[in-house]
């Protein structure tokens, strides 16, 4: 990966008519999967009396997210990328497959996208609350931090792979289910220790909505340093110089 090939992109970009709309589809995506994810481990409390924590409630929120994910980037997909995550977007950014400037707008998107999905549950459910990510007990902030990196890192790997990878080819037809799946996989992993977030946006609107901030950072940190280095890994070894100079931002 050239450093060369990060691109800034040009402040009038926030007013392109194409930008704005892939914004839109972000936003649209996060809130469809927020919404389901979310919602999925509301109802399962609602129906066990909080037994969301339980095995049966991972293999559920496991399921809910990996079906509401493969759903969101589908519809999402030819209009933005279908990122539906602010750490996909930032390992875009830097295999220089989405300007800065671009990049800012999908996170501002991403972020209201979850904070209204979880209003429009704590609405439609009477007051219920939206739980924020939190670490269980005996897990310290660093472990959490290594499971967001690793689960991240997985999460974004298989991005390049599906979606980004100019040599993809057919397999690109299955990308999102396999992006649903690694999401799905990752929750029965890592659920039972600090919730199995790899999304930033995800983590932020439930914090937003219940007002709750403890150890906020770790679902930020954790992704973000997962999907770096998943990013320049596969970029350094798996796509070329000569066929990544012909990608565009709108390529992913």
């Amino acid at each position: 990966m050239a450093i060369s090939s990060i691109a800034f992109g040009s402040p009038a970009e926030v007013g392109q008519s194409d930008a704005l709309k892939a914004a839109l589809a972000e936003f649209i995506s996060m809130l469809i999967f927020v919404f389901a994810g979310e919602g999925s481990g509301m109802a399962f409390n609602k129906l066990t009396d909080d037994g969301s924590s339980t095995p049966a409630g991972l293999v559920a929120a496991s399921l809910a997210h990996a079906f509401a994910l493969f759903v969101a980037v589908s519809v999402g997909a030819n209009i933005s990328g279908g990122h539906v995550n602010p750490a996909v977007t930032f390992g875009a950014f830097l295999g220089g497959h989405i300007t800065f400037i671009r990049s800012i707008l999908y996170w501002v998107a991403q972020c209201l996208g979850s904070v209204v999905a979880c209003l429009l549950l704590k609405l439609a459910t009477g007051g219920l609350e939206t739980s924020a990510f939190s670490l269980s007990s005996g897990v310290g902030v660093w472990n959490a931090v290594v499971f967001e990196i690793v689960m991240t890192f997985g999460l974004v790997y298989t991005v390049y792979a599906t979606a980004v990878d100019p040599k993809r080819g057919d397999i690109g037809i299955i990308a999102p289910i396999a992006i649903g799946f690694i999401v799905g996989a990752n929750i029965l992993a890592g659920g039972a220790f600090d919730g199995a977030s790899m999304n930033p946006a995800v983590s932020f609107g439930p914090a937003v909505v219940s007002w709750t901030w403890d150890n906020h950072w770790v679902y930020w940190l954790g992704p973000f340093v997962g999907s770096a280095i998943a990013a320049i890994v596969y970029e350094v070894c798996f796509i070329s110089p000569a066929t990544h100079e012909q990608l565009t931002s709108s390529d992913f």
